[in-house]
């Protein structure tokens, strides 16, 4: 992201020291400007598509829709992972049309005209009876998807030359959750809902906390320095002044950030009946969750017990899929002391909120009055992720 000549970024504390205009209201419902960011932000940075753990037999395959674009993920007889566009070289045709599954055989057959490959991509067979002059099969393979994996999550980028992997960690995080067994996780539970509001919207909802008193009582009393509005303890001007400060019933954490006195982990008690991860450092334990962005596609929250992934895929101007996974070792899955369902109801609640809200916004964005908004001090996270945004179509 290109640096402001002057910064509205305060030096002394996380905040805005001006008022600052939001991106023009058009920018969240404009099929047009849709289009454009779907080319130059989906169409050109890595995507987080689904876990290893999914694919892990050889011949399963996995379809991925972003934007009019599909791409198909399988793993060869070889062990190896790859991506292609799901779409044959004759004329066209969708390869696959199931969401995911185990091929019957040991590649990809078009349903339209038979044509065959193998599973490195490579065309195997054309079923016309006479090819004609100038046809070569080693020039008709599958157009390939770059693939990436990362912590056992599987990333797609269609750009043709993709951008490092490690750009798209918009806070240089890409190591900060070498604690946790990450290559073992399993997804334990998913969901998935249909929000009536362009992604940017969800995106700059996740990037501030002047909503949460509000809008989440449950986790702004698990979390205190949320029931404050403000997501981290420097987000106050004042927070060197206010560090040795506690609260009679939450303690420091009012004002230093983390959980409230007596909670390990974000359930609907706040606690955990099991261990949790092995050989967790008592830091990351303590700190109650660890957050890595990963834009414009997902974020994943760690926890002392389980993980949690947030996904979003723009599915219109006005609508945008979330799709929440909680992922932990087989080990605690098994463990009949692990609160599962304590844990999807707690988060769940949250997130629903989040999207409640989100839909609430994007309803007044309409208004032929409101041209754009403004932003506050503690929007400091939600005018960083703008700029990205809007040096992300600069690029061209």
């Amino acid at each position: 992201m290109n640096a402001a000549v002057t910064s509205p970024l305060a030096t002394d504390h996380n905040g805005l020291t001006q008022l600052v205009a939001s991106l023009p209201s058009r920018n969240y419902y404009d099929p047009a400007h849709y289009a454009l960011e779907l080319d130059r932000v989906w169409y050109r940075n890595w995507l987080y598509a689904c876990r290893a753990s999914e694919l892990a037999a050889p011949r399963a395959f996995r379809t991925v829709e972003i934007g009019t674009q599909r791409v198909v993920i399988v793993r060869g007889d070889d062990g190896e992972l790859r991506a292609f566009h799901n779409t044959c070289r004759h004329r066209g045709a969708a390869l696959c049309t199931e969401s995911h599954g185990t091929l019957s055989g040991p590649g990809i057959t078009c349903p339209y005209h038979a044509w065959s490959y193998n599973l490195r991509g490579e065309l195997v067979r054309a079923t016309s009876k006479h090819l004609p002059e100038g046809f070569n099969k080693s020039a008709l393979s599958l157009y390939p998807v770059s693939l990436r994996e990362w912590d056992g999550f599987v990333f797609v980028c269609l750009a043709r030359d993709p951008p490092p992997f490690e750009r798209s960690f918009i806070d240089g995080s890409v190591s900060r959750l070498d604690a946790w067994p990450m290559n073992e996780l399993v997804v334990a539970h998913s969901f998935s809902k249909a929000m009536r509001c362009n992604w940017k919207v969800f995106w700059e909802n996740y990037n501030e906390c002047l909503h949460c008193p509000v809008v989440h009582p449950s986790l702004s009393r698990l979390v205190p320095i949320f029931a404050r509005a403000l997501m981290d303890e420097r987000d106050d001007p004042d927070w060197e002044r206010n560090r040795a400060s506690a609260d009679p019933q939450f303690g420091t954490a009012r004002f230093r950030g983390g959980l409230r006195e007596g909670a390990v982990t974000w359930s609907r008690d706040g606690q955990s009946h099991v261990e949790g991860f092995r050989g967790l450092p008592e830091a990351e334990r303590a700190a109650g969750h660890v957050y890595i962005t990963i834009l414009p596609t997902m974020f994943i929250a760690a926890h002392m017990d389980y993980v949690r992934t947030v996904r979003l895929r723009p599915l219109g101007p006005e609508e945008t899929e979330l799709q929440v996974e909680f992922l932990t070792t087989p080990e605690i899955l098994g463990d009949p002391r692990f609160d599962l369902p304590g844990i999807i109801e707690f988060t769940s609640e949250v997130m629903l909120e989040d999207a409640a809200v989100a839909e609430l916004n994007q309803q007044g964005l309409r208004s032929i009055a409101h041209a754009e908004g403004v932003l506050m001090p503690e929007e400091y996270a939600v005018y960083t992720f703008q700029r990205w945004v809007t040096d992300e179509l600069a690029r061209g």
